[in-house]
């Protein structure tokens, strides 16, 4: 089994991107993309799958931050409201108490 381990082919990450990007363009069947590529169309399968899989995560990931980004824009108004509340409040208490620090 360790001699069969060191003879597996591998593949580079912008070969199986081409290879699942042809796959998934349906103009050929998988058999014929296989063939052409030295592949078997089992492995042509899971570089598929793992893609669309991925692919789905990417726009869950994108819908993730956009939340976060509103809920970050959300607060930083927040804080602004209280920096103005609490400046309203300190200069009536400046001016209540006759103390003028600048």
């Amino acid at each position: 089994m360790g001699i069969l381990r060191g003879m597996r082919k591998e593949y580079s990450s912008e070969y199986k991107a081409a290879a699942v990007l042809e796959v998934l363009r349906e103009a050929k069947s998988l058999t014929e993309i296989a063939g052409e590529r030295g592949v078997h169309p089992n492995m042509l399968s899971r570089w598929r799958n793992e893609a669309v899989k991925k692919m789905r995560m990417i726009f869950e990931e994108g819908k993730r931050k956009d939340a976060e980004k509103r809920a970050h824009e959300e607060e930083i108004q927040e804080l602004y409201s209280q920096i103005g509340e609490l400046t309203t409040k300190l200069s009536w208490l400046k001016k209540k108490s006759g103390i003028d620090i600048r």
